[in-house]
Formats: C-alpha cells, sequence, structure tokens
C-alpha cells in the first residue's frame, strides 16, 4: 500500500531539489516507471514533475513582458503538461488496481465508492507542495513590507492545514480500500480537446490544398 507520509515526504523535498538542479526525471524513463510495479512512488514522481512543469508554464503565461509567440508556446505547453498530469494520475490509480490484485484483495460486497481516487488526491497534495513552496519562498524576500508578510503567512498556515487534512483522508481511504471497505477504480478523464478528431475546431478546419 502506498504509504502518504512518504508521499508527502518525497513531494516536499523534490520541489526544493527541482527548484536548485535541473529537471531531469530522477526516475529515468517514464515507461520503465510504469513497469517498476514495486515502486508506486516511481509513478508517483512523474506525475508530481509534470504539475512542478505545469505551475512554472502557468507563472510565464501571467507574464505581460514577453510575446504573443511565446504565449503561445507556454499556452501549448501547457496543454501538453496538463494532459500527461491527467494521464499519470491514471498510472498511480492503475497501480492500485494491480497491487489490489497481486494482494487478491476484493472489495466486500457493501464497499462503497470514494467521491476522488487516490490518484487524484495525491495530485492535490503534489500541487499543495508546490503552493507550500512557492508562499514559504515569498517570506524569504527582503522587498516586502509586513501586510505581504501578515497576507501570506495566513495562506501558508492555511495550507498546511489543508495539506495534513488531506493527507489524513487518503491515508485512510487507502487502508479502507485494503481492507475491502471501498471500492477502487480508475477513472478515464478522457480529455477532448488534444484529439484532433474530438475537438470541433481542429475536425473542422479547411483542409491545406496545394
Amino acid at each position: 500500500m502506498i504509504d502518504v507520509s512518504s508521499v508527502n515526504q518525497f513531494h516536499t523535498s523534490s520541489v526544493a531539489r527541482w527548484h536548485r538542479e535541473p529537471l531531469d526525471q530522477p526516475y529515468g524513463d517514464p515507461q520503465a516507471a510504469v513497469q517498476n510495479a514495486g515502486d508506486p512512488l516511481a509513478i508517483i514522481c512523474q506525475q508530481h514533475q509534470f504539475n512542478y512543469l505545469l505551475w512554472h508554464e502557468e507563472d510565464i503565461a501571467r507574464s505581460v513582458d514577453v510575446s504573443d509567440a511565446q504565449i503561445a508556446q507556454v499556452k501549448r505547453n501547457i496543454d501538453k503538461y496538463n494532459q500527461a498530469r491527467n494521464d499519470w494520475i491514471e498510472k498511480v490509480d492503475d497501480w492500485i488496481t494491480a497491487d489490489l490484485s497481486r494482494q487478491n484483495i476484493e472489495p466486500l460486497p457493501q464497499a462503497k465508492l470514494n467521491t476522488e481516487t487516490p490518484g487524484s488526491a495525491i495530485d492535490r497534495l503534489s500541487i499543495m507542495s508546490l503552493r507550500i513552496y512557492h508562499l514559504e519562498e515569498q517570506l524569504e524576500r527582503t522587498d516586502i513590507d509586513q501586510a505581504h508578510i501578515d497576507k501570506v503567512s495566513h495562506r501558508l498556515a492555511v495550507c498546511r492545514l489543508q495539506f495534513a487534512d488531506l493527507s489524513n483522508s487518503l491515508q485512510e481511504l487507502l487502508a479502507d480500500i485494503y481492507a475491502g471497505q471501498k471500492r477502487h477504480k480508475t477513472y478515464r478523464q478522457m480529455k477532448m480537446y488534444n484529439d484532433p478528431s474530438l475537438n470541433p475546431y481542429l475536425y473542422n478546419r479547411p483542409s491545406k490544398t496545394t
């Protein structure tokens, strides 16, 4: 079973490390991460990396001193990383499904579904670790006044509480799933905007003539 405290420690430490060092897939090839069924952190790492990349592209997208061409490229990057982020949420949930099968764990007849999957909750914790890091970074600035410090400190306290609450709830959910008291499914995101056959703007475009 996935240990939430280990996931949180990994999320927090990797965000700090990636801000110091170039991001270069510390777990190697993404497909190798899926094949390494004994290490769910390898899959979680890939999912976390896409949130990290997505976060910083979103920052650039809100800059007023970049060209339209740069914004267009940033938007494409955001779409790519967001798609990958969702794909890897599913891979986390698929790992749990496979692990339950390996351990011959079946849900009890009265078991119910949760409103979100463990993969989705881990994604939220990933984002929370990024938010907490960047809020803490704000408090290290030397060009801020007390009002800014107070605002950031309040938000940081709220985020830390939410992080703790979500962590506890996720650990309880995983315990219930592995005890057969909750059902587990992988919910496919089925993003449409990146599929040329499903995005009307893409499939309705007139074909180019030579």
